[in-house]
Formats: C-alpha cells, structure tokens, sequence
C-alpha cells in the first residue's frame, strides 16, 4: 500500500471482496454453512468496516452490538470480529486505522467496552486490548459421571419452546453474578424460543419438587458410538448442586454409547465441584480479551465496596481517546470518576493494565509486575483493588 487507506463502513457492494478475504484468513467456507448474501447483509446487529487501497479492499473488520455483564450491570459492548488483512498489508498499521474508525464509531453508538477472541493476543496488545479469562472446550469420561451422587429434591425433564423464557431466567441469574458473560439479548441474538431448541438435539431442565427450573443443559449427540461416541453441551447452568448433579447424571447416562461429554466453560465453574473424578481435561481453548472504552462510565458502574479517592492515568492508548487522567471518588454511595488535570505522581496504566483491574483479572501488585502500571502508592493500590474486585470471570459465547 503507498497511499493512506480509505476506511469506511462496508456495503453489498464490496460483499464478494470481503468474502474473498475471509477465505484467504480463515479457509474456505465449511460444509453446510450458507454463504453470504447481498440480501443478508451485513445481518442484524453487525457493522462491517474496510480499509481500501484505491477500490481494492486490503482490511476488513466486524463489529458485532451486544451487552455483557460486568460487576453487576449491563455494558454496551463492542464484540470485535472477522478481522482480516491482506497478507501484502501486514505489518504496516492497517490494523490500527481499522480499530480507530471502528472504536470511535462504538463509542459514539455509547459502547462502554469492547472485546474479542484474538487468533494472536500480540496483534491486539497494541490496540489496548488484554486477555482477562479463557473460553473452553473440556472433556470428561461419560462413565465417570454415573459416580456423581443422585440429587435430592430435583429430577430432569426435556424442554419445549415454552420451557426457554424459564432457562433464559436462570442464565440471567449465573451471567449477572459474573464478569464477562453476554446479556444474550438484543439484534445480534435473534434466534426465537423455537429456534433454540432446533438447534440442539435436546435441551434439558433440572427441575425441583415444584417444577422451578434450577439448571439447564443445552447438548448435541456427536456422530458414532463407542469409542469415537460423544455429547457435546454448550451450557450446563445451574443455581443449585443438585441441578448440577441432575444434569451430569443425565449426561452420564450415555456411557454406554458415548466414552465422552465435551462441555463449553471457563473459569473455576461450579459445576465441576459436584464432580467426584479430577477429570477434566481442556482440549480448545480461545482467549478473551477486553479494553475499556469510556473509563468514567466503566468506573461509575462499579459497586460500593470501597472508600477512598485515587487520581489514575491512562497512556498509550494508541487507538481510542482514553488517555488522560481521571479522579474516582468511593462512596457509600457509589462510585464516581471524573477526568481531571492533576500534578503530582499517581497510578499510571496502560489500557491493557487498566482491562486487567477494572475486570478483575489482577490486581495492582500482579498489573506492576507486568509493567503495565507504574506510579502511584499502597494506598492508591488499596482502594483500587477493592473497588475492582468481588466477581469471578466468566464467558460462554463464541463469536
């Protein structure tokens, strides 16, 4: 490229090119899944954006609109998606033209934060971006779980459609005691009550002696049996052990035609405290990164769980207009942050520093240590880190 880039939303009209570059970054289209159309695009809740050299389309970037859930409250989030650069372009900051124009189109739309699964954290780093917790695919022997205790008070039964507005309650429940999940609602989630079960060879409830849903799994029957035999659960929900324990003890009830049960999770998931087998063996795993947006709304949504003031810095934010400084007061009242223009040495972070904190990935002591924080004092690192902390990390949904 010798000229400066032209980045702009793309249109149907530039659908064949930014196809083509899909191919080139990820291969070619799977089996069964349709190709995109003119009439389809760009499907709701997606804004593709592209990069040209003169009328040739050289990068393209996804930006998918979504909520999720961090300390408590539902953020506008900007899912990150579908980035592709022509391998001649690599390597000469067409990546970060993409992210400028896309970053300041979701913070103009209110985006608080944005995320991403990154094929590569490194491309990302410099963008403002860090790894905060892990998606994960996980086996577990079907016959170990015909060990797990029975369940008291809780039997399972198969759901219909008018069953999903009672599991999507409960996700509810898990994701907002969380940092990370998605809110699963809103146009970039457009599938009804019967399409969800349509796409599962079953979804089944955990149910207690009043019909309450206390849990819920979502699972496919893999192709075979025996030794190649498996079930693949993409939830496995619950707000009690014995809905934990009901489900796995459906699933093992497969044993003898499925050697395997491969579930999507991440974190410590409680399910597996119910487990009685140290079998639990990661065979995907897909890194979830995050960087702040709007720092005074990131920080005004915290809880109370703090008091003090600390002045914090934000540099080399290389993409998105976040650096500065900002004033956050600690109430029992909540949490306030303000920029403001100080003197003096504070708590200076990077934004991938910042994503680390303010997530509850790390601490200050553990952010030092990376050297994505300098400045500042204990005593700033102290209210900080309480202000920050309290929810575990956790996400369920690829995109």
């Amino acid at each position: 490229m010798t000229t400066t880039p032209t980045v702009r939303p793309l249109t149907a009209d530039d659908l064949e090119q930014s196809v083509a570059l899909g191919i080139e970054a990820f291969g070619a289209i799977p089996d069964g899944m349709p190709r995109p159309t003119r009439e389809g695009f760009p499907g709701p809740g997606r804004l593709w954006w592209g990069a040209f050299d003169g009328e040739r389309l050289a990068g393209r970037m996804l930006r998918r609109e979504y909520h999720s859930w961090w300390h408590g409250q539902e953020l506008p989030t900007s899912g990150i998606a579908g980035v592709a650069v022509s391998p001649e372009e690599r390597g000469r900051g067409l990546l970060r033209e993409l992210f400028r124009a896309v970053l300041d189109a979701s913070v103009e739309r209110g985006d608080v934060v944005s995320t991403l699964y990154p094929t590569a954290p490194g491309i990302y780093r410099s963008s403002g971006y860090e790894v905060v917790t892990t998606l994960q695919t996980v086996e577990v022997p079907t016959a170990e779980l015909t060990r797990v205790r029975p369940p008291v008070g809780v039997r399972t039964r198969r759901a219909t459609a008018a069953d999903l507005p009672a599991a999507r309650a409960l996700y509810d429940v898990w994701a907002r005691a969380q940092n990370g999940p998605l809110t699963r609602r809103g146009p970039s989630f457009p599938a009804t009550d019967e399409d969800v079960i349509g796409d599962f060879t079953g979804v089944t409830l955990a149910v207690d002696e009043s019909d309450a849903v206390v849990g819920y799994c979502s699972w496919n029957r893999g192709r075979g049996y025996g030794p190649e035999g498996r079930i693949e659960v993409q939830d496995l929900l619950a707000t009690t052990a014995e809905g934990y324990r009901a489900l796995w003890r459906l699933l093992g009830s497969f044993a003898s035609v499925a050697v395997r049960v491969t579930v999507q999770t991440s974190g410590d998931d409680l399910a597996r405290s119910v487990l009685p087998t140290l079998s639990w063996t990661a065979i995907e795993s897909h890194p979830y990164m995050l960087r702040l947006l709007d720092v005074p709304a990131a920080f005004t949504a915290l809880p109370a769980r703090a008091r003090g003031t600390v002045v914090l810095r934000v540099h080399q934010d290389a993409v998105s207009g976040t650096d500065g400084s900002y004033r956050l007061t600690a109430s029992e009242d909540g949490v306030t942050c303000e920029r403001t223009d100080p003197e003096g040495d504070h708590p200076t972070f990077t934004p991938g520093g910042l994503a680390l904190l303010w997530s509850g990935a790390q601490t200050c002591a553990n952010v030092r240590m990376a050297g994505l924080l300098t400045g500042g004092t204990a005593e700033d690192d102290a209210v900080l880190d309480a202000v920050c902390a309290g929810r575990p990390l956790h996400v369920r949904d690829y995109f």
